[in-house]
């Protein structure tokens, strides 16, 4: 009887890294785009460390080399996986130099699988660091790829991914702990002062060509602004003005007339401003990135 007790107990403490560790899903960004083979290689590799992992895509349309939107797109959504989900994000200008490769548990309990290149600056600061290991490709390396010196993707970054969220090594032995530091990208934060919020574009809604702000909703509260209510807009790329108009915030689209141009709160709880069945971006000649700043004032 103290035996069969003794398995049951056994058995039920090997199942707890499962609750707090990884959970065997993988989630793949790049900017590789599906024209050709490079994502289905990656999910290759990793279904042949194990087949039992789940694997999905947050998106492989991110523009080729935007390490800014890579960091966005992954502060969008890496909070919406459970604790556990393991991130494999690479937009790598740099591949095969000294960047670093990464993994970054956040505060979170998330995984991020990455080179050091400016793409953890959104979910190091929102998130948080709990601990940072560069990864040891000696023992972290896709056998026989050594002679491969421009898909680390595959051959480093979806096998390292897999093997931790299959559990063949603990996030220990990914490689040697780092400081809980990464590299990070300067933009304008959201900030409030004297009746004027200032931020910046950090991504467009690119299917309608939205432009999303970093602004919060509590800071256009802080204004005094609510739906119904004007204010004015100015975007800047770099110290270029180009956009400075008074518009009309709204809860919905259906709130406004066709064409016209619309303050709005987006689905991050971020100020946003959209023309109404129209492309805000291709109108204005509007984008994103760390060097667009948006001022919002009453």
């Amino acid at each position: 009887m103290r035996l069969i007790y003794g398995l049951i107990c056994l058995f039920i403490l090997s199942l707890l890294p499962l609750a707090k560790g990884q959970n065997g899903i993988v989630v793949f960004q790049s900017d590789f785009g599906l024209k050709d083979g490079a994502v289905s290689a990656m999910k290759g590799v990793a279904l042949g460390v194990s087949s039992t992992l789940k694997l999905e895509d947050l998106t492989h349309e991110i523009p080729a080399y935007n390490i800014w939107e890579a960091a966005y797109r992954l502060h969008q959504t890496v909070p919406y996986y459970p604790k556990g989900t393991v991130f494999v994000s690479v937009c790598d200008p740099g591949v095969g130099t000294e960047r670093r490769s990464v993994v970054m548990l956040t505060k979170s309990g998330h995984y991020i699988v990455t080179p050091d290149n400016g793409t953890l600056t959104l979910l190091a600061e929102h998130l948080g660091i709990a601990e940072i290991r560069q990864i040891d490709e000696a023992i972290n390396r896709l056998k026989n790829s050594g002679a491969s010196y421009t898909f680390h993707g595959r051959d480093v970054y979806a096998y390292t991914a897999a093997r931790l969220a299959a559990k063949v090594i603990t996030f220990q032995q990914v490689g040697p702990k780092l400081p809980a530091e990464v590299v990070k990208l300067d933009y304008q934060k959201a900030e409030y002062a004297n009746g004027t919020v200032k931020g910046n574009i950090p991504v467009l809604d690119v299917q309608y060509g939205n432009v999303w702000s970093n602004i919060p909703r509590a800071m256009i509260d802080q204004l005094g602004v609510k739906p119904g209510a004007s204010v004015r807009v100015q975007i800047f790329h770099g110290e270029t003005s180009l956009y400075d108009k008074t518009v009309r915030m709204v809860n919905t689209f259906g709130e406004a007339p066709v064409g016209n141009d619309v303050a709005y709160i987006n689905s991050l709880l971020n100020f946003s401003i959209a023309v109404n069945q129209g492309n805000f971006s291709e109108t204005y000649k509007v984008f994103s990135g760390p060097d667009w700043r948006i001022v919002v004032s009453r």
